[in-house]
């Protein structure tokens, strides 16, 4: 018999971004929460191995390039030493600091924690394994948040101690003098970014014909042309063959470039061809949780299952796989969960790519619009006018909306620039919102900022701009 104590309103598999969110959501809610961690810290992957760490590292990478691209400006820096511990230190309080931060929030919630690997013995039964024990609880509603992993290819040796994943390159264990990534997305090429700033020469290969396959083409041309510049070579429309291990801890890679067969040595491989749903070991086949093809977890606007009592958010609930929409279910389920009218009804969800420069989108990109055929309008503002951009050295960019043709509406946004990720959010605003190509551009933006050039794209639209000069179509 289960004691009293171990008893839940909630239970909440995995402290990632949606977990810890949904936990604390459902605590000010008035429910006995419990949250089930794996691993020793609170936070997930995005805090402990992805999020966090990255962008603590591609922080240094940025200010590295900056000191450089001031050299043409005239002021002169040395060149950087690394000092790799204390490099690795630094990004581990940061991550350190954070731990601490959710887990005295869960205290303060009252949230219990449970450390160990959870599944389900029933519909109403989660046992929780640890190095040291086992223990069963027992609760009215779950929530699964367990995530995503890195996925492995068949022709790479995965246990080799020069072959990465994600993980493993951001523990910063040493500096490679050459580095092949594999996949032309995200986070190989904000690794990419990191290590070429720390002084390894990057190669990339991506199986597509054009690196970050989600983003429109216009968009990534930019942020290409710069990363070719920088990195020693990337191959498009290109795929790893094999990868054979040599004495010295090398990899020879056998890379089939677009039909042509080319084999390179490197120094380390950094696997980043996609992640999967963490959903096998949970015991879900025991009450009847359905997944999708893809391996996801079945869930409707509610982030129900087709089991009343268990939720499921995050990467483990379907595409795409980013921490903000995770938090964003989190609070669903929990909500739901207490009796509220909450359901998924965002009109857009964001996406940033954390490299130099950053690229970012939300709501219909221009490929979505043209594969479903979508009638849209666009207006583009090229940085090359912003003075802002001019001052900072950062005229590399642009930035695109798609409207409504027939009521002007904003559709979509995509920009490719510096602080891309910051600016996103005022396009995820003005699509909820409902917003219009006039409502944009008579919305004053300080002056000058990068923030301008959104107004600037929505009065390209509405033919108001006064900072570009576009001719009249003759009619």
């Amino acid at each position: 018999m289960i004691e009293k104590n171990n008893h839940f309103d909630v239970a909440v598999i995995g402290s990632g971004p949606g977990g810890y969110a949904a936990a604390f959501r459902a605590a000010d809610l008035d429910k006995r929460v419990v949250l089930i961690e794996k691993d020793d810290v609170l936070g997930g992957v995005c805090l402990n191995r992805g999020c966090i760490p990255s962008k603590a590292l591609l922080y240094i990478s940025q200010i590295i390039e900056e000191a450089r691209a001031l050299e043409r400006k005239g002021i002169k820096f040395n060149s950087p030493k690394i000092e790799l511990d204390k490099v690795r230190n630094w990004k581990n309080e940061v991550v350190e600091k954070l731990n601490k931060g959710i887990a005295q929030m869960a205290k303060s919630r009252e949230v219990q924690v449970f450390t160990g690997v959870a599944e389900f013995k029933s519909k109403n039964e989660i046992a929780i394994t640890s190095k040291d024990k086992s223990e069963v609880i027992s609760f009215d509603s779950a929530i699964i948040a367990t995530g995503s992993r890195s996925t492995l290819i068949p022709s790479v040796p995965n246990n080799h101690p020069s072959v990465m994943t994600s993980k493993e390159a951001l523990l910063l264990e040493s500096i490679p003098k050459t580095l092949l990534v594999i996949g032309g997305g995200y986070i190989g090429l904000e690794m990419a970014t990191v290590y070429n700033s720390l002084g390894s020469q990057v190669t990339v290969v991506e199986m597509l014909d054009s690196l970050l396959p989600g983003a429109d083409k216009d968009i990534v041309r930019l942020l290409q042309h710069k990363l070719k510049n920088n990195f020693h070579q990337i191959m498009v429309k290109s795929k790893v063959v094999e990868v054979k291990p040599n004495n010295d801890k090398t990899l020879t890679v056998k890379i089939d470039n677009n039909g042509k067969i080319i084999n390179q040595k490197f120094d380390k491989v950094l696997v980043s061809v996609g992640r999967r749903p963490n959903t096998e070991n949970l015991g879900l086949e025991k009450i009847g949780v359905q997944l999708t093809e893809q391996g996801f977890i079945k869930v409707d606007e509610k982030q129900k299952t087709n089991v009343l009592n268990i939720y499921a958010i995050g990467d483990v609930a379907g595409e795409p796989m980013l921490a903000h929409k995770a938090t964003y279910e989190g609070k669903i389920a929990a909500e739901v969960i207490a009796g509220l009218p909450a359901v998924f009804d965002a009109k857009s969800i964001p996406a940033v790519i954390f490299t130099n420069p950053e690229i970012a989108w939300t709501g219909l990109t221009e490929t979505e619009a043209q594969a479903k055929k979508i009638s849209y309008k666009k207006a583009e503002f090229p940085w090359g006018a912003s003075g802002k951009a001019i001052a900072t050295g950062q005229s590399i960019g642009k930035t695109k909306l798609l409207f409504n043709p027939e009521n002007g509406k904003l559709l979509g946004v995509s920009i490719v620039g510096a602080h891309a990720g910051d600016i996103i959010s005022e396009g995820a605003l003005a699509i909820e919102m409902g917003a219009d190509a006039e409502d944009i551009g008579l919305t004053i933006h300080p002056h000058p900022t990068l923030s301008e050039t959104f107004a600037n794209a929505a009065e390209v639209f509405s033919g108001t701009v006064t900072d570009l000069y576009i001719p009249k179509t003759i009619k």
